[in-house]
């Protein structure tokens, strides 16, 4: 069976001639396209490859879908969805175009751009609510009325956003932990990476809400590794929310990391003896002394990747070990009484099959019945005991050992006894790494006890709070743009220079005045004049942003030049640029977008997108958190912040 995103079935989806490209490749260099222009430029010569779709997220919107192939044997398949949209297309009202994920992130000062590109990999239920594959196609002219659109649904495999200016954002990433039954986190990641890295982003941030099996990823790998999930790709600390700027972010990393094992066991050790059998069991394991609370954190982690998969722990019946068999339940049943009594007598040591086989056979004769039970039973609950089988990574033999599990978990150790040694040696499986990272979580990191809520253990609460409040990650593609070879240059252009402009109105009102925009790389012919420079700008940032649709470039900062002035021989290669200009269209002159000034208790200045309240005399906004307001409450009709409500009792009380 192919995979349900393998839209070849859909019966007017059919087009035969549809080049399929490589999933573990696409976006590299050469697949499909060479990128060696602008960001621009590279989205254009991505889409020729693509097939162009008809109404897929309204008319007037251009989308392309690209087939690709997970791998060939089984057939897997899925389509990657890149969707052009334009601010015109977007709303007839200017406030609503201002991006909210540059606003949190920092990049509020941004203008708004013309054009947005979603890439997207949709899931099984985007794929069934977008689409009817039995009666419509993506061609179809007169699409059902009810359709959504693709871009607005949630739950994608992957949705990232670029602007036309080399920003974007990642809004999602769900991989099998998150619902995909067919891509893991880390290849949903891969693929956006080369993405972003192929078409030359500029820089890519995103909202880090990762989780696995309830636990805040970005808490666990801070802890672990000193960065999150996504810094494996390259994302780091890009604004946190709350104030939290990247020195308390880092403190909080490091106080948390540095917590010694040995003060945190003694003081847990008294409320809670599982978490010592845990310390012990890894201490044990490893080849050398764990210390801190990272280092125990880091080798769990890193033992579980190591681990060969096994098959998960059932809970069964003796007697329904496995129902398709010659003997009759009793007997099955019967056999595995004798054989857990066996591992019993053991005293709970691993025992070689060979070992558990002969102890079996002085009570059941029929060896093939003993056979076929020792192959079932491995890793299934029979009454209070756990068969953990395991084969032995030194001897390469299968071994059995049983674990009790009436108490509360997890109480029981599994150990093989070296008998040329005195110390025991803690042996586990799979799973076991990822349990005990999830009780360690939430008692040393989530559910603190109040043994932990003084000396240096006060630390933990308020270091996870900060890690907690640190969501926005970035990455930044290209730094500068490249200046070597003939990157970004064609036809013949190989003077390049980065430019950027100003508008005359900024530059006069210094109240007024934004940061610049971001630079563009200009390609010129080597005998080109200033004029065609100018021309050249106009065009390129016209392109780019909405404000500047109808920029007209007057002169250049520190450079009194006449127009037909050569610009090589004027400026060096690679020179950076400031053109002032006029522009007829001022509307978005409130580009950085937001309405109301932020000024919270916690030091933060702009909305970071979190809760926030508004006083409704002063109109300054804060976080409801900052002022005691609990997020499972609602925002109060009338708020006063403390300033306003400090100076009303102050002229209440005048006489």
């Amino acid at each position: 069976m192919s995979s349900y995103l393998d839209l070849g079935g859909c019966r007017k989806r059919r087009r035969g001639g549809e080049k399929v490209f490589k999933f573990k490749t696409f976006g590299e260099n050469g697949c499909p396209v060479e990128f060696d222009g602008s960001f621009r430029d590279n989205v254009k010569a991505l889409v020729e490859y693509g097939h162009l779709e008809v109404n897929l997220c309204g008319n007037g919107v251009f989308s392309w879908s690209f087939q690709l192939e997970v791998h060939r044997h089984p057939p897997l398949h899925v389509v990657l969805f890149i969707v052009e949209e334009q601010i015109q297309a977007s709303s007839s009202s200017s406030i609503n175009l201002h991006c909210k994920h540059c606003q949190y992130v920092g990049w509020g000062h941004h203008m708004m751009c013309n054009k947005k590109y979603h890439f997207l990999l949709p899931s099984k239920d985007t794929v069934a609510a977008c689409f009817n594959c039995d009666e419509t196609s993506f061609d179809d002219p007169n699409p059902e009325k009810g359709k959504f659109n693709l871009v607005e649904l949630k739950g994608h495999i992957m949705h990232g956003v670029f602007h036309s200016n080399g920003f974007g954002h990642l809004l999602c990433v769900n991989g099998m932990e998150m619902g995909s039954d067919q891509l893991a986190g880390y290849q949903i990641m891969e693929f956006w990476d080369r993405l972003c890295t192929g078409l030359q982003a500029r820089k890519v941030s995103l909202n880090d809400s990762s989780k696995k099996r309830g636990m805040e990823l970005r808490l666990l790998y801070g802890v672990a590794y000193g960065h999150p999930w996504f810094g494996r790709w390259g994302y780091k600390f890009g604004r946190g929310c709350y104030g939290i700027n990247q020195p308390i972010y880092q403190k909080a990393i490091e106080a948390i990391q540095g917590i010694p094992l040995c003060l945190l066991n003694h003081h847990l050790s008294i409320s809670n003896n599982d978490i010592s059998v845990i310390f012990s069991r890894y201490q044990a394991l490893s080849d050398h002394s764990m210390v801190t609370l990272g280092d125990l954190f880091h080798f769990m982690l890193e033992l579980r990747s190591r681990l060969p998969k096994e098959n998960s722990i059932d809970s069964c019946n003796p007697a329904t070990v496995e129902t398709n068999c010659r003997w009759s339940p009793k007997r099955v049943e019967a056999a595995t009484r004798v054989i857990v009594e066996a591992l019993k007598n053991a005293e709970f040591r691993w025992v070689s099959r060979q070992e558990v086989r002969d102890a079996a056979r002085a009570y059941i004769g029929d060896t093939g019945l003993l056979d076929f039970v020792l192959k079932s039973l491995g890793n299934h609950i029979v009454g209070n005991y756990l068969v953990r089988r395991c084969l032995n990574p030194v001897t390469k033999v299968l071994e059995y050992c049983l674990e009790d599990i009436s108490t509360v978990y997890p109480n029981s150790e599994a150990l093989i006894i070296n008998n040329s040694k005195a110390k025991p040696r803690c042996k586990i499986t799979k799973v076991q790494p990822m349990k005990d990272i999830a009780y360690l979580y939430k008692h040393i990191l989530k559910d603190q006890k109040p043994t932990l809520s003084t000396g240096v253990f006060s630390a933990i609460p308020m270091a996870t709070r900060i890690i907690l409040d640190t969501k926005f990650l970035v990455k930044e593609y290209t730094e500068e743009l490249s200046m070597k070879g003939n990157s970004n240059c064609s036809n013949g252009k190989t003077f390049k220079l980065l430019c950027t402009v100003i508008s005359r109105s900024d530059e006069i009102d210094e109240e007024l005045k934004k940061p610049l925009p971001p630079y563009e790389c200009v390609c010129l012919k080597e005998n080109a004049t200033f004029d065609e420079l100018k021309q050249e700008v106009e065009k390129n940032f016209r392109e780019v942003y909405w404000r500047l649709r109808s920029f007209v470039v007057e002169t250049i900062v520190n450079l009194s030049v006449k127009g037909l002035d050569l610009v090589m021989g004027s400026v060096e290669m690679g020179q950076k640029l400031v053109f002032i200009g006029s522009n007829e269209d001022q509307i978005g002159m409130d580009d950085g977008g937001g309405s109301g000034i932020v000024d919270c208790l916690c030091g933060a200045k702009e909305d970071d997108g979190e809760r926030l309240i508004s006083c409704d005399i002063c109109e300054v906004w804060q976080h409801t958190r900052c002022v005691r307001i609990p997020n499972n409450e609602e925002i109060p009709h009338v708020f006063l912040c403390k300033q306003c409500e400090e100076k009303i009792v102050f002229l209440s009380s005048l006489p």
